[in-house]
């Protein structure tokens, strides 16, 4: 059948999620699932992440790009761009056949070939922007674009129209209260009544908190009114040992399906500062500890974490300061701040955008021929 909307998201889970949301919300205005096609790289962790969500998925070949110079670089470059050449055959084939009215694009280099194809077809795009710092796709695309949708302010592209990021409809259901902590607590197989400490990095784990987090709940064994729920990310699962025994209730897996019971769970969390987590930490209202990816490009981690820090929702500690005792220093000061967590998670929630799913789907409407 003839598609109505094209939505191109992946690479990480923080683009799939996103991409998701907003076919969902495309649904609430009344179109059919079948007339939205979900585009995702072979690579990356979207395969798993919208397959069965009841809308036909596409995963497409292509990797991104590295900036090193190393032999291994230059080879896996050539290898990326022949999947992009590959990618961008397939999509004008299939925007060709599907005839879609619009195209979606959450960003990252999965969003490159269905939105070049769409474009050089005369079929709208919409650009979803999620991080502060455009990256090298949506600037790229932005001047031919009929829209950006931008989760910040001051976003430096053309005709942007700041939506907020979308999020999933789970996280915008999480209940921030001693109850449902206890409830999550113990779905999540932590004591109901321990303050808790949630750690995560991103789809694939983040190894300085790793290795930080570790070494805290080492340092912290003894404690027996705290508990971590630590998210490695599947890189480094196998990397961290055993966890240490003792009083500590520590959990440690390899990925966690359940982000909306961990908000819930967790006093704080220690996480990088990707578009979408920094997003679901305001819609949600979580107090965090955020640790920037160091090297990112144009240092979009560090911009989006401005926001919740210059609102009061977090705190930013440096990469290259995220070790054992610099996180028990600052998760020691605001568990020992009376009402510290309780007025981050407030102010978090105040810079939230969880209407940003609709307001997109309703600028997508506007755009589609």
């Amino acid at each position: 059948m003839n598609r109505y909307a094209v939505v191109v998201g992946g690479g990480t889970g923080g683009h799939a999620l996103p991409a998701l949301a907003v076919a969902r919300a495309l649904v609430d205005r009344g179109h059919e699932p079948a007339s939205i096609e979900l585009v995702g790289t072979r690579r990356g962790p979207e395969g798993p992440l919208l397959t069965d969500q009841g809308f036909p998925v596409t995963l497409l070949p292509g990797r991104g790009l590295s900036r090193s110079l190393s032999v291994d670089a230059v080879v896996a470059n050539l290898e990326a761009v022949t999947g992009l050449v590959s990618a961008l055959a397939r999509s004008v084939a299939e925007t060709v056949r599907s005839r879609p009215k619009v195209v979606v694009s959450i960003g990252g280099y999965a969003g490159f070939a269905p939105s070049a194809a769409a474009l050089m077809l005369r079929v709208p795009v919409v650009l979803v922007n999620l991080d502060a710092v455009p990256g090298l796709v949506h600037r790229v695309l932005g001047r031919l674009a009929a829209a950006s949708a931008v989760a910040f302010p001051g976003t430096p592209l053309p005709r942007a129209v700041v939506t907020g990021t979308p999020v999933r409809a789970e996280v915008q259901a999480v209940v921030r209260s001693p109850e449902a902590a206890a409830q999550s607590r113990v779905a999540l197989g932590l004591p109901p009544d321990r303050m808790t400490v949630g750690v995560f990095g991103g789809s694939l784990g983040a190894r300085r908190i790793n290795q930080a987090v570790a070494g805290l709940a080492a340092a912290w064994a003894d404690r027996d009114d705290l508990s971590i729920y630590h998210v490695t990310g599947n890189r480094d699962w196998a990397d961290l040992g055993e966890a240490p025994a003792g009083a500590l209730a520590y959990r440690r897996v390899p990925f966690e399906r359940q982000m909306a019971r961990l908000y819930e769970a967790a006093d704080v969390v220690v996480c990088r500062a990707g578009a979408t987590t920094t997003a679901e930490l305001a819609v949600a209202g979580v107090p965090a500890v955020l640790v920037p990816l160091p090297g990112a490009p144009g240092d979009h981690q560090t911009a989006n974490a401005d926001a919740l820090v210059r609102a009061g929702g977090a705190v930013l500690v440096p990469d290259d300061r995220c070790d054992a005792d610099h996180l028990a220093e600052v998760l020691g000061d605001l568990f020992g701040t009376d009402g510290r967590l309780r007025t981050m998670g407030e102010a978090a929630r105040r810079i939230g955008h969880p209407d940003a799913a609709a307001r997109v789907a309703e600028l997508v409407d506007d755009c589609a021929k």
